[in-house]
């Protein structure tokens, strides 16, 4: 009987042992809103897009099992914090004021964003042009530093949306002049029908200032280890052409994002 409850108790201890080592899924934070072509649902319910194709390669050269969490975008920094969700992969720009309250990995792709406006022929979109109009942003994002910054010490209106979706649809709707958004968001809108009749590309705004250092994975700050895996599989799935393969299934990405060479 004795042995019988050291081996009991070796057994557990094993147990216990082996779950100590293991680790737990990485919680991937997706923006719950639409982002096509880079991240949404198609009609199963299933994450589809750019990102999470990015993703999906990147957890592989980890060797991590990755589960994806939808949040709310102006809630994204908040569940990392709160350890909901251990990675923000959600099209984030890296830039110092982000960085005061996350770290980042690498960039894994840059961008620039696009002004969209009525078809009328008129390209012209400084801001001493634009004063009086209003333009429709996404808050909480590049898009309305921009807006902020640039257009709005101008005289232009700036009206802020939930998400990149109401912005277009407004745009396309007439209820506001021009629409700011990711390049190969904007590029897409533009392309489809709910803007054919109504809307056309004005300029491809590149401003590294506000644009910061790319796009980048959004970790807690202090997490060296975590932040160390993700730029070593970021370089890995750089370095074998995943995200050039990646990308030529998105053609409206092929001249509006550029992601790491080898």
């Amino acid at each position: 009987m004795q042995k019988l409850f050291k081996a009991l108790a070796l057994a557990a201890g094993l147990t216990a042992l082996q779950a100590g080592f293991a680790h737990a899924d990485l919680k991937i934070g997706f923006a719950a809103e639409p982002f096509p072509p880079f991240s949404s649902k198609d009609a199963s319910g299933k994450w589809v897009g750019w990102e999470v194709e990015a993703i999906d390669a990147v957890c592989k050269a980890m060797n991590e099992k990755c589960d994806f969490v939808e949040v709310a975008w102006d809630g994204i920094i908040p569940a990392l914090q709160a350890k909901t969700i251990d990675v923000i992969w959600s099209a984030m720009t890296i830039n110092d004021k982000r960085r005061e309250v996350i770290d980042f990995s690498d960039s894994y792709y840059r961008t620039t964003l696009f002004i969209v406006g009525a078809k009328n022929g008129d390209l012209d979109v400084s801001p001493a042009h634009l004063a009086g109009k209003t333009v429709g942003v996404q808050g909480a994002t590049v898009s309305f530093k921009y807006a902020d910054e640039k257009l709005k010490p101008a005289g232009v209106e700036i009206k802020t949306y939930t998400t990149q979706d109401e912005v277009n649809a407004d745009m396309a709707a007439g209820r506001v002049d021009y629409a700011i958004g990711s390049a190969g968001v904007m590029t897409g809108f533009v392309k489809s029908d709910a803007a054919l009749a109504c809307c056309e590309y004005k300029a491809n705004i590149d401003d590294p200032a506000i644009l910061g250092e790319g796009i980048g994975a959004g970790i807690r700050k202090g997490d060296t280890a975590l932040k160390a895996k993700l730029d070593d599989a970021i370089k890995d799935v750089a370095k074998s052409g995943g995200f050039e393969r990646i990308t030529a299934e998105y053609p409206e990405l092929k001249d509006v994002i550029t992601t790491p060479k080898p």
